[in-house]
């Protein structure tokens, strides 16, 4: 008669079989607890790694948009600063300004003449931009060749700014080489004055310092595009310019919204190129700066790079409004 009691001695042996706790977690059975200590140690180590990112862009970045805000507070005589928090001078940058009946005031002129030589220079870079990333990616076939013409592109800035603005008036001069071949092919009577020390001069230059920065966004982001997009797009019936506007602008976005930030960033607060090739005589809030820094004007100064700021931030976030930079990248 077999009982329902269990069998001490298949008792001892199942529990001689079973295997400790650690052999459990070993098999895959238990997991074992991770150490508290080694988690913490952990999560200070990538704070530890950026810190000196962090304290670089601290100590250049911004404490010096601290001290402009700052100093854009503070009231000055013409013999020095006087550390208070006042609002005068943004009280006279826009003084008059409220009053349309007479015209608009002096700010708000010089703003707006930036601004369209920024459109300018924006609207002509971003096109050679596209045009000369176009023909790298999609017209050379050969990788080598195709660095060997970007590095090409990069050639100028082996030289200074300067001296590559300053080679144009040489050229665009009244006796310069532009002029004497008008002349030479009877395509003018005499020497044009237009050509220098003009918004044409200005925007020239500009082109010609800042096409770069758009050429190398711009040529990143079509370098990404999968060509079987474009063959696809011609099996559909997609002509040239289709296939263009409806594939390769999209997906080069990011790259000219990067460019186009660049661009506007760099020419918005310039003063050299605007006071070198315009004659000292185009308005710009870069050039009202300089002017107000050489008579010791900081505060002055101070607020109307506050200003300029605040504007170049507003279109820098329009721009990125249009395209998700983080999610394109």
């Amino acid at each position: 008669m077999s009982s329902s009691l269990p069998d001490p001695v298949a008792a001892v042996q199942g529990r001689a079989a079973m295997p400790s706790s650690p052999d459990l977690a070993a098999a895959g059975g238990v997991p074992k607890a991770a150490p508290t200590a080694a988690p913490a140690r952990r999560s200070w180590a990538p704070l530890l790694q950026s810190a000196p990112l962090w304290a670089v862009l601290l100590l250049f970045f911004v404490f010096p948009l601290l001290a402009t805000a700052v100093v854009s507070l503070w009231d000055y005589t013409e013999y020095s600063l006087v550390p208070d928090v006042v609002s005068r001078n943004y009280v006279e940058m826009f003084e008059g300004c409220g009053d349309l009946s007479g015209g608009l005031c002096t700010t708000f002129r010089t703003y707006i003449s930036t601004l369209r030589l920024c459109g300018m220079v924006w609207a002509v870079t971003l096109v050679l931009g596209f045009v000369v990333s176009y023909f790298l990616c999609f017209h050379v076939r050969s990788d080598g060749m195709r660095m060997a013409l970007f590095l090409l592109c990069t050639a100028p800035f082996l030289t200074s700014n300067v001296i590559r603005m300053i080679s144009w008036i040489p050229l665009l001069g009244r006796e310069g080489v532009v002029n004497q071949a008008l002349v030479a092919l009877r395509l003018a009577e005499r020497p044009q004055d237009w050509l220098l020390f003009s918004e044409f001069s200005v925007v020239l230059a500009f082109v010609h310092l800042y096409t770069l920065f758009v050429v190398v966004p711009v040529f990143n982001s079509m370098m990404r595009i999968d060509r079987r997009l474009l063959e696809a797009a011609r099996d559909a019936g997609a002509g040239a310019w289709q296939t263009i506007w409806h594939v390769v602008v999209p997906l080069a976005k990011p790259g000219l919204v990067i460019g186009s930030i660049f661009v506007i960033v760099l020419v918005m607060g310039d003063f050299v190129t605007i006071g070198v090739m315009g004659g000292q005589q185009i308005a710009s809030v870069g050039k009202v700066i300089q002017v107000q820094m050489s008579y010791l004007q900081f505060p002055a100064a101070a607020a109307q790079a506050v200003v300029l700021l605040a504007l170049v931030l507003v279109v820098i976030a329009v721009m990125t409004k249009l395209v998700d930079i983080r999610r394109e990248l």
